[in-house]
């Protein structure tokens, strides 16, 4: 992990005064609520349906043990709502529920004390009161950790494969870039207020397993004719209200010159992305009007900067070396050492044990180790959510099998990267304590999920319902299995936090009259091997009732466990291979729930085979 000078702890702990002082200006009446709002914004506090959300910055998904720990200490402490507050807030969703016209889902009830594990590798927390909020940030600052830019309209937390530096088809190690990018996009004055909100992503290896291609600039390591080593540059990538892959303006950018062009971009869409309507004023609008256009811009600024200015922010060898010096190998401890677990009486043939070797264990380019991922997709829970026993139970898996050090990633889940094969079977043990070794990964019941109206205040409906009803109909991991892998991704709204567009099954929580439904949308990718391309799914018709997306999920996997060529044939390829009509007609028939006892009938069959 990047190890923080003392020039940088500085920074984050004068942050964490900063915001002491403006919050308490705002107690005292001395900032207006109009006036407070970007500050606590550009700090990671929102203010949601119930309470305050903070969003906690993880950069490129990378978090120590120490911070865990930290994390499970805010939890404990900090992510309490007070009675009254819990009691208004349960009477909300208990009303909403009871509205909902035929719903038999039952709801589960609002959770408090724990963190929430998102997309963009972020942690976020629900229920800090605002007036506790500076005692939070200067705990945070004592780990090496902040909010800074994880709102507002900057340049948000830049995200990467949760495999760099230890996948073995990379290319190139992307964290040091994304940590020079970082630095460089903190607080940085000409682009604190963007039109709008701007992210991005690099992926170093064969396999794009960051999904650049929905980012506003998404970076994919490449190499050059002559070997030389740079990246493949996508912009104004996005989902949200009108989803969009990112248009490649530049196939092959020299790797010194990452900084220099990336602030020809940002700057070109800081003087001309619309700032009189909020639905249009991300990049990928412009980029999508200006065409070709905007592309000579970026490419006139970038001149500009290299010739008329001096290329002031070109990376030098003495740089990379520096910052690749902090994502070095970490200091392995000897495999083996004693773990306080009996792995004695694990069958390591048990098709149990097989079944997560196979799903949540992944190659290591260095042979001795594996990269093992904990799934946070268990019953009770809503995905992505730790309580704060679980992440203290984290931070010391972290600390006796894997260096101290965990990522967040893309899915919600959180990967160890420097586990020994040798200490596989005593690890599995204790994740199945834990209720984290669920073989789901890449799964279906491995589904992102947003926290939708539970939470969000933008919501227009509840996510984590729909998740849990599911996680609760595809609880056999036989089942699970033969469906192969899915990705399903559910949003409570157009904002498209649960990035239901890049699903090969998308939900979309959408408000009708009050009332909670949802779009269905197939054959998403995000850009992987499996799912080819980034592209948006497309929609299979009106939306559903609550009640009917459980059955509408049944039918469409119904229909594609009798079209596939065979058990091998992914749901993605069969989609792709036969065309949306039959899976489109198999949704709208549920409807009238026709498909339950056919699916019942088939789980029943799978279960006793």
């Amino acid at each position: 992990m990047y190890p923080y000078t003392a020039f940088d702890q500085e920074f984050i702990r004068l942050r964490a005064a900063q915001f002491r002082d403006q919050l308490q200006r705002w107690q005292a009446g001395q900032l207006s609520d109009e006036q407070f709002l970007p500050l606590r914004l550009q700090n990671g506090w929102y203010v949601q349906r119930h309470a305050p959300m903070l969003r906690v910055a993880v950069p490129y998904g990378e978090i120590s043990s120490t911070q865990l720990r930290m994390l499970a200490r805010i939890a404990r402490e900090f992510d309490q709502p007070d009675a009254d507050l819990l009691a208004q807030a349960q009477a909300t969703q208990d009303a909403l529920q009871a509205s909902q016209p035929g719903l038999t889902l039952a709801a589960p009830p609002l959770k408090w004390g724990y963190a929430h594990f998102t997309t963009r590798t972020n942690v976020q927390f629900n229920w800090i009161p605002l007036a506790r909020a500076a005692d939070v940030m200067d705990l945070l600052a004592s780990v090496q950790m902040h909010g800074i830019q994880t709102s507002g309209n900057a340049i948000r937390n830049i995200t990467c494969d949760a495999l760099a530096g230890i996948a073995p088809d990379e290319v190139l190690d992307t964290r040091p870039f994304a940590e020079i990018l970082r630095q460089w996009s903190t607080l940085h004055p000409e682009f604190a207020f963007l039109p709008r909100k701007f992210k991005i992503a690099f992926s170093g290896a064969a396999e794009d397993r960051a999904a650049t291609g929905w980012y506003d600039i998404g970076l994919r390591v490449v190499q050059s004719d002559a070997g030389g080593v740079g990246f493949a540059v996508s912009v104004g990538g996005g989902m949200g209200r009108t989803p969009v892959i990112g248009t490649v303006v530049r196939e092959f950018l020299p790797w010194r010159e990452l900084l220099n062009y990336t602030e020809a971009v940002v700057r070109v869409y800081n003087q001309y992305g619309r700032r009189d309507n909020k639905w249009k004023a991300r990049i990928k609008m412009l980029v999508k009007a200006e065409g070709q256009r905007f592309i000579d811009a970026v490419e006139a600024e970038y001149q500009a900067i290299v010739t008329r200015d001096g290329a002031p922010h070109t990376i030098t060898d003495a740089e990379l070396a520096r910052m690749q010096a902090g994502f070095a190998v970490p200091p392995l401890a000897p495999a083996n050492l004693p773990s306080g677990t009996d792995t004695a009486s694990t069958d390591t043939a048990s098709t149990a044990y097989q079944r997560w070797l196979t799903q949540n264990v992944r190659a290591h380019r260095l042979p001795q180790l594996a990269a093992v991922t904990l799934s946070f997709k268990r019953a009770g829970w809503a995905p992505g959510d730790a309580d704060a026993d679980t992440l203290a139970a984290l931070a010391d898996l972290a600390e006796r099998f894997s260096a101290g050090e965990a990522r967040v990633t893309h899915a919600q889940n959180l990967l160890l990267p420097w586990v020994h094969q040798s200490d596989l079977p005593a690890l599995y043990e204790e994740a199945r304590a834990l209720g984290l070794a669920q073989p789901n990964i890449g799964l279906l019941t491995d589904m992102i999920a947003c926290p939708g109206g539970d939470f969000c205040s933008l919501a227009n409906a509840r996510a984590i319902p729909i998740a849990a009803a599911l996680t609760e109909l595809f609880a056999d991991i036989d089942e699970v299995s033969d469906l192969g892998p899915i990705d399903l991704h559910i949003s409570g709204c157009i904002n498209s936090c649960g990035h239901h567009h890049s699903g090969h099954i998308g939900i979309l929580g959408v408000d009708k009259d009050g009332k909670e439904w949802y779009q269905v949308t197939l054959g998403g990718s995000d850009g992987s091997a499996l799912s080819g391309p980034a592209t948006p799914g497309k929609v299979v018709g009106p939306s559903f009732s609550a009640a009917e997306v459980p059955g509408v999920v049944e039918a469409i996997l119904d229909s594609y466990r009798a079209l596939r060529l065979h058990a091998a044939e992914p749901f993605i390829a069969t989609l792709r291979r036969v065309g949306h009509e039959p899976f489109k007609a198999a949704a709208n028939g549920a409807r009238l729930g026709e498909h339950r006892a056919t699916h019942a009938a088939h789980a029943a069959e799978t279960s006793a085979a």
